[in-house]
């Protein structure tokens, strides 16, 4: 017997229905508002239909505000966590999977620790590091009691300071050390044949040749698949940046869009070039989204196992 299915067909159109008025909404709010003129929202409200007001905008969006370069310094920030996440998070796996390391498995479940102890939890404490590098190495010294010996000696303790706060580095630093990356790789090492090592071994390869010329063609997919999220990631990070850079050249583009908002009571916020900066911020990775999608999902499916 042959099951009817026209009603359950309806009941899912009209839920994907749903879904994409629902996703589709408040980006077509945003344009429509961000093609309005100022005096326009003041007189009306909320926009519902499109103006003439969108290129205007934009073009006030880089002649009046810091967005431009600080579009820039999130493009550094999410392109250099990208590369440096793929590129540690592939040595990683490559080591915990494919040598004999005793506590492999400690050292992954630390690892894995990274995912549940993100950013936003220890930023007080990534601040404090931040602010100051070497005050981890102070501290020992102090602890130690070598500070007092170097007292002694040369008349006063070591005090070794170096602050990234306010530098690139500052900023993509904290936002490497994750463990998603590395659990990805894992997952995707583990679904190659067992004896693939072996067999590269038998052939000459050594283990950088087999790095390079084996499994690093392999991971293409995974590689796309993490550096697209990691890129995301850096690209819309918001709590680490405000605190991380100060100064309105060196903060990133979606705490400049924050900044858009007047502080001052009653004064109502330039809403139409906020939308305007709001899209012009977006379409960078909306389109790394649509190039490289393909890969994106390629690279999750192959890392089920």
């Amino acid at each position: 017997m042959i099951e009817n299915a026209r009603s359950l067909n309806i009941a899912a159109s009209f839920i994907l229905v749903v879904g994409i008025v629902y996703i589709l909404g408040p980006l077509y709010l945003t344009l429509a508002t961000a093609s309005q003129s100022y005096e326009f929202m003041l007189r009306n409200g909320l926009a519902w239909y499109p103006g003439t007001a969108l290129f205007s905008n934009m073009a006030r969006v880089f002649a009046e505000t810091h967005i431009p370069i600080q579009m820039v310094n999130s493009m550094l920030t999410a392109f250099s966590v990208a590369i440096f996440t793929c590129i540690l998070s592939f040595l990683s796996a490559y080591a915990i999977v494919y040598f004999r390391i005793r506590w492999a498995g400690v050292v992954f479940a630390l690892i894995l620790a990274t995912i549940m102890l993100p950013l936003d939890i220890r930023v007080i404490t990534t601040y404090q590091v931040a602010s100051n590098v070497f005050s981890p190495l102070n501290a020992l010294l102090d602890v130690t009691g070598l500070n007092d010996l170097i007292a002694n000696i040369f008349g006063a303790p070591v005090k070794l300071e170096w602050s990234v706060l306010n530098t690139h580095l500052g900023l993509v630093a904290p936002l490497v050390a994750h463990g998603t990356g590395t659990f990805l790789f894992r997952q995707f090492f583990l679904t190659l044949p067992k004896d693939l090592f072996k067999a590269a071994r038998m052939d000459g390869a050594g283990p950088i040749r087999f790095l390079f010329d084996i499994l690093l063609p392999l991971s293409r997919t995974s590689f796309a698949a993490l550096f697209v999220l990691t890129f995301l990631s850096g690209w819309t990070q918001y709590l680490w940046p405000l605190v991380a850079a100060s100064t309105p050249d060196m903060q990133t583009a979606v705490v400049g869009l924050a900044r858009l908002v007047p502080d001052a009571d009653g004064e109502v916020p330039d809403f139409p070039m906020i939308m305007a900066a709001t899209v012009i911020v977006s379409i960078i990775p909306l389109a790394m989204i649509a190039l490289l999608q393909r890969y994106l999902v390629q690279g999750l499916v192959l890392t089920e196992k």
